[in-house]
């Protein structure tokens, strides 16, 4: 796992919210795991530009799985302005 960075505000979108609300989860869990560097489900190399873009300040995705099998996206702008908790599908 790469070093934490800051989220700045953190926004979800009405899809997001209600998927992990029907999964049984909350939003925190995955945030905590977005920001400690827990990419999630992406591959080899979405990961180690993910740990580059912590160094140098570019975007950063990570996208997970609910207990239900609905993914999630969770993306950090490079200026860390904002973190955006989001559905594939609403991208």
């Amino acid at each position: 796992m790469s070093a934490s960075f800051d989220p700045g505000r953190i926004v979800a979108t009405a899809g997001a919210l209600e998927a992990l609300e029907r999964a049984g989860e909350t939003p925190i869990t995955f945030l905590r795991r977005h920001v400690a560097g827990d990419w999630g489900n992406v591959d080899e190399h979405d990961r180690a530009e993910n740990d580059l873009s912590v160094r140098e300040g570019f975007r950063l995705l990570s996208a997970y799985e609910l207990s239900d099998r609905t993914k999630i996206w969770i993306i950090t702008e490079a200026d860390r302005s904002s973190t955006t908790i989001l559905l594939p599908s609403e991208y």
